[in-house]
């Protein structure tokens, strides 16, 4: 059976809700951050060196890194569902999103995250990340469009990477000018799937924690 390993409030969740919409079953293993750092357990660390999660074991298949995981669980059980071909096409695009939530988009909102800890000492970097951060979510709302989904019109592997940044804004009000990402996240988010996920991933407070 498919195995994740889950650090709660993380990227993490988004392979329960993956896992849901492709109808795997699935165990969970259940790591918790430290109240006061927001770190992760060393408990991880026995999982996988660098001690992050998600963390995907099946059978003698074991892969971190949440866009490895979700070609992996595509491939092996999307049954071409939730991804596209290079007949297809949005094949490049499909690619372009998948890699770019946490190549590109995720960076400058961790950056904002960890200089946040800073107080004043972060104030001479701040507009750059602020520029950053509107340059990215103009880039990703102005792709996006009136388009339901960033790739194939259907829901893919792109939508589950995606959705993890653009919630992080969304929960932080930052939206605000891109009405379009609002009611993708709102979209998503009322899929059943997404629920299930929720259910079964536990408490879910939206954004990067490091």
């Amino acid at each position: 059976m498919i195995k994740i390993h889950h650090l709660n409030n993380s990227r993490s969740q988004r392979m329960m809700w993956f896992l849901e919409e492709l109808g795997c079953e699935y165990e969970i293993v259940h790591y918790q951050r430290d109240q006061e750092t927001s770190l992760a357990p060393d408990s991880l660390k026995e999982i996988h060196p660098l001690g992050k999660s998600p963390v995907l074991e099946d059978g003698d298949v074991k892969i971190a890194e949440s866009g490895a995981i979700v070609e992996y669980l595509a491939r092996t059980y999307g049954n071409g569902q939730f991804s596209l071909t290079e007949s297809d096409a949005d094949y490049n695009a499909y690619l372009e999103w998948l890699h770019y939530a946490e190549g590109s988009l995720m960076l400058p909102l961790l950056l904002r995250l960890y200089t946040s800890r800073l107080g004043d000492a972060a104030a001479p970097l701040q507009p750059r990340i602020q520029s950053e951060i509107a340059n990215h979510f103009s880039y990703v709302a102005n792709s996006l469009g009136g388009k339901e989904f960033f790739a194939g019109g259907k829901l893919t592997g792109a939508d589950i990477q995606m959705l993890f940044p653009i919630e992080a804004m969304h929960s932080s009000g930052a939206l605000v000018h891109f009405p379009n990402l609002v009611a993708y996240v709102e979209r998503m988010q009322a899929r059943p799937a997404y629920m299930r996920g929720i259910e079964r991933g536990g408490e879910y407070i939206h954004g990067p924690k490091g």
